[in-house]
C-alpha cells in the first residue's frame, strides 16, 4: 500500500508496519522527542502562515489608497451642492469621500472643515484645517474658519482676534463670527451693531440675518428675533439654522404644536441636523409624544455620538416615567456638559433631592435661582431642600418674594408655615397655614417685596437694564402708594424694550394693581403676541375675567391648550371652568388625566374631582374623592365643602351640614360655600338660616348661580 508523505494536512488511513528497533530507553526518549518536535514544527509553521496573512492584510489596509483626483472633484461638487441645499450631514459624507479620494488636495480638507463648522464641531474642523495647510492650502484663506472653530471650542477671545485677520473677500463671514464671539462674551449690543453693519452692505445675507435673530433672541428682543429669522428664511429657504431658530421662536410665540412643522421643515432638508433634532425632541416631549421624542433623541445620538443634550432629554423621559436610577445613569453620560442648562439644573437637583442628597440638590437649585430669580418652581424646590437640610431661615429667605405674592400657591405657603414652625415662630406659621387653606387666590402679580423703596430705587439705578430689579422697583412704588409713578415707569420700560414681552407684562401687572383690568388685558395681549407662555396666559385670562369678559378669557385659554395640551396650570383652570359650566364629563376627563400625572396627594385636584363626579350623578365615586381630599387638608374650606357637598348629594344631611358649616366658618366670604350651606338648610327645613346664607351668596357680584339661588329664595318665601 502506498504511503503519502507526512504533512500537516495528511493522515494515514491504515496502519503501516514499522521496522523492528532495539528496545532501549535512550532510543525511546529520542523517538518521543522527535514526535514532539515534529508537532511543534507544524504549529509554528501554521502560526507563521497566519502572521504573514495578517501582515499582508495590514499592508493592504494601511498603504496609501490610489489617488483619484477626478473622483475627488465629483465628490466635492456633490458636497458643495448639498451644503447649499441645507443637507449638511450628507455634504459631510461627500466631503469626506473627496478627501479620501485625494488626501493631498487642500481645498477638499478646507471644505470638509467648513462642513464640520456648520455641524458645530469645532475640534474636527480645526483638525481638517491643519491637514489642509499641511498639503499646501493657503493659510490666509482660513483665518475666518479658524476663528469659527475656536469660537465653537469656547474661546471667543481667540476667535475675535483671528477673525480680524481675514482677507477682505471673507469679511462678511469673519464679521459674523466676530459678532457671535462678542455675544458669547456678553456684549450683545456690540454683536448687534456688527451684524447690522454687515447687513447694511449685504442685505441679502441670509446667514447674517439668522445670526442677528439668535443674538436678539439671547438679548430678550423676541420681536426683533422673529423679524430677523423671518427675513433669513425668506432669503434662503434652505437655511436650516434659521428654520430651527424660527421653530424655537414660534414655540414661545404661538405654542408647542405650532413649532413642530418648523423643526420638521429643517429635518426634511437634513434629517440628521443635530440642533434641530434636539429642539424637536424636547418639543415632542412637552406635547406628550414621548415615543417620538425617544426616536428623535436616538437619531441625535446617531448624528452626534455621545450627544449630551440627547442623553439629557432621555434622562427627562426616564424621570417622567419614574425610573430615577436610569435618569441618573443617563445624566452621568452627559459628563457635565449640560450643567449650564436651566432644565438640566432643575432635573439634576430633583434627582438629588429624590435620592436624599439635599446638599447636592441645594447647590444645583441655588445655581438655577441665581440665573432665573423669577423662577417660582426653582425657589420652591430650593426652599424645600433647605428645609430638609435644617436651614429653615434660608428657606424663608428664598420663599419670601413668592409668599408675598397675592397668588402664592398653597404648597409655597405651607412650606413657609413649616419653616416658621422650625424657627419657633408659631404665630406666623398659623397665619401662613390659614392662607394656604384659603379656597381662592388673587390673580397673577409680580414678586412682592419687603425692601424699602430707597433700596429698590438704588438697585434699579445701579443696573437699569436688569429687568428683575426694575420690576421690583415698580412693585416697591406700588406698595408705597405711588401707583401713578409705577405706571409711568412701566410704560417707559415698554417703550425702551418694545420687543421684550417682560416689559409689556410689567405694564399689565401695574394696571391690574390699579384695577384697570381691560387696559391690563390689552397690555398682556401685546406680550402674548411676542411670547405666549404660561405666565402670560394666566395673566391675560385673569385680566379678562376680572373685566367681565369670560368668553374672551375662555378663548385665550382654549388657544393656549390647543398648543400646549400637557400644561398643568392650563388644564387645572379649564377643569375649574368646566365644572362651573356644568360640563361634568369633560371635567372628569380633564381631571383624571391630571391625576394620572400628578398623583393622589393634591387635595385641590381631588376636591375638584369630587364636585365633577357628584355633578355627573356618580355620588359614590365623588364621595371617595371628597373623603380623600378632606383627609389631606381638613382645614381647607374647599376640601371641607367638597366632602360636605358629596355627603349631601348622597342623602347624608347630618354629616353634610356639619362640614358645610365648618367650611363657611373658615371662609365666610366665599359665596359658593354659603350657597351650598343654604341649600342644605332649606332641605332640613331651617328656612331662616337658609335664606340668610343664600342672600349672603347673592351679595357677591361674582356669584354665578344667581337664577337658581333666586328660585330657592322664592320657595322659602323670602
Amino acid at each position: 500500500m502506498l504511503e503519502r508523505s507526512p504533512s500537516a494536512f495528511s493522515v494515514r488511513t491504515e496502519p503501516v508496519e514499522a521496522p523492528a528497533l532495539p528496545e532501549t530507553r535512550t532510543r525511546g526518549r529520542r523517538r518521543r522527542r522527535s514526535g514532539r518536535a515534529r508537532r511543534w514544527g507544524v504549529f509554528l509553521a501554521a502560526c507563521g502562515a497566519a502572521l504573514l496573512c495578517v501582515l499582508l492584510f495590514a499592508f493592504a489596509v494601511t498603504r496609501p489608497a490610489r489617488i483619484d483626483p477626478a473622483s475627488a472633484r465629483v465628490e466635492l461638487g456633490e458636497s458643495l451642492g448639498l451644503f447649499k441645499l441645507g443637507n449638511i450631514s450628507a455634504a459631510r459624507l461627500h466631503a469626506q469621500a473627496a478627501v479620501k479620494a485625494d488626501p493631498d488636495w487642500g481645498l477638499a480638507h478646507a471644505v470638509l472643515a467648513r462642513v464640520f463648522l456648520a455641524l458645530g464641531d469645532g475640534v474636527a474642523a480645526e483638525g481638517e484645517l491643519g491637514r489642509a495647510r499641511a498639503v499646501g492650502f493657503d493659510g490666509d484663506r482660513a483665518h475666518q474658519l479658524y476663528a469659527h472653530a475656536w469660537l465653537l471650542q469656547g474661546d471667543p477671545k481667540r476667535a475675535l482676534a483671528e477673525a480680524g485677520k481675514a482677507q477682505p473677500r471673507y469679511a462678511d463671514y469673519a464679521a459674523r463670527v466676530a459678532a457671535r464671539a462678542l455675544a458669547a462674551q456678553g456684549d450683545l449690543p456690540g454683536a448687534q451693531r456688527m451684524l447690522a453693519a454687515v447687513l447694511a452692505t449685504t442685505p441679502g445675507d441670509s446667514a447674517a440675518w439668522s445670526d442677528l435673530g439668535r443674538v436678539r433672541y439671547t438679548s430678550g428682543d423676541l420681536a426683533g428675533a422673529i423679524d430677523a429669522a423671518t427675513r433669513a428664511i425668506a432669503l434662503d429657504r434652505n437655511n436650516i439654522e434659521a428654520l430651527t431658530l424660527r421653530g424655537e421662536l414660534v414655540r414661545g410665540q404661538y405654542g408647542l404644536v405650532a413649532a413642530l412643522p418648523w423643526f420638521e421643515e429643517a429635518l426634511r432638508r437634513d434629517a440628521y441636523f443635530h440642533p434641530a433634532l434636539i429642539e424637536y425632541a424636547g418639543t415632542l416631549g412637552d406635547v406628550g409624544r414621548y415615543g417620538d421624542m425617544l426616536l428623535a433623541t436616538r437619531k441625535a445620538l446617531a448624528a452626534q455620538p455621545g450627544s449630551p443634550q440627547a442623553y439629557y432629554l432621555q434622562a427627562v423621559l426616564a424621570a417622567r416615567a419614574g425610573n430615577f436610577d436610569l435618569a441618573r445613569t443617563l445624566m452621568d453620560r452627559t459628563a457635565g456638559k449640560v450643567t449650564g442648562m436651566p432644565g438640566a439644573l432643575l432635573l439634576g437637583g430633583t434627582l438629588s433631592y429624590q435620592a436624599g442628597a439635599y446638599e447636592q440638590a441645594i447647590e444645583q437649585f441655588r445655581q438655577l435661582v441665581g440665573r432665573q430669580p423669577m423662577n417660582i418652581t426653582a425657589r420652591r424646590l430650593l426652599s424645600a431642600a433647605l428645609l430638609r437640610s435644617g436651614d429653615a431661615k434660608g428657606a424663608l429667605d428664598m420663599l419670601r418674594p413668592v409668599a408675598l405674592r397675592g397668588d402664592a400657591d398653597s404648597y409655597t405657603l405651607t412650606l413657609v408655615a413649616r419653616a416658621f414652625e422650625r424657627t419657633g415662630e408659631r404665630d406666623w406659621s398659623g397665619r401662613f397655614l390659614d392662607r394656604a387653606a384659603w379656597p381662592s387666590r388673587e390673580g397673577s402679580s409680580p414678586f412682592g417685596t419687603d425692601d424699602s423703596l430707597p433700596i429698590l430705587t438704588a438697585a434699579a439705578n445701579e443696573e437699569p437694564d436688569d429687568p428683575v430689579r426694575r420690576v421690583s422697583y415698580l412693585r416697591g412704588l406700588i406698595d408705597s402708594g405711588n401707583a401713578g409713578d409705577a405706571l409711568v415707569q412701566a410704560h417707559a420700560l415698554a417703550r425702551d424694550n418694545p420687543g421684550a414681552p417682560a416689559a409689556h407684562l410689567a405694564v399689565g401687572d401695574t394696571l391690574m394693581v390699579l384695577g384697570r383690568y381691560g387696559d391690563a388685558a390689552t397690555a398682556y395681549a401685546r406680550a402674548a403676541d411676542i411670547h405666549f407662555d404660561e405666565p402670560t396666559m394666566l395673566r391675560a385670562v385673569d385680566a379678562l375675567d376680572h373685566a367681565g369678559r369670560r368668553p374672551d378669557a375662555a378663548n385665550v385659554l382654549a388657544v393656549f391648550l390647543s398648543q400646549n395640551p400637557q400644561n398643568v396650570a392650563g388644564l387645572r383652570l379649564a377643569a375649574h371652568w368646566q365644572i362651573a359650566a356644568g360640563e361634568w364629563d369633560t371635567a372628569i376627563e380633564t381631571l383624571e388625566g391630571l391625576r394620572q400625572r400628578i398623583g393622589n396627594r393634591d387635595a385641590a385636584l381631588l376636591a375638584e374631582l369630587a364636585y365633577a363626579y357628584v355633578g355627573a350623578d356618580d355620588t359614590e365615586t365623588g364621595l371617595v374623592y371628597a373623603k380623600a381630599a378632606y383627609a389631606l387638608a381638613p382645614m381647607n374650606p374647599a376640601t371641607t365643602d367638597a366632602y360636605g357637598w358629596a355627603l349631601y348629594q348622597s342623602g347624608r344631611n347630618g354629616g353634610a351640614v356639619q362640614l358645610l358649616e365648618k367650611a363657611v366658618s373658615i371662609a365666610p366670604g366665599h359665596a359658593v360655600l354659603r350657597w351650598h350651606l343654604g341649600q342644605v338648610y332649606a332641605d332640613l327645613g331651617r328656612k331662616a338660616e337658609a335664606a340668610a346664607e343664600i342672600k349672603a351668596a347673592l351679595g357677591d357680584s361674582s356669584f354665578q348661580d344667581r337664577d337658581a339661588a333666586q328660585a330657592v329664595l322664592k320657595t322659602l318665601g323670602s
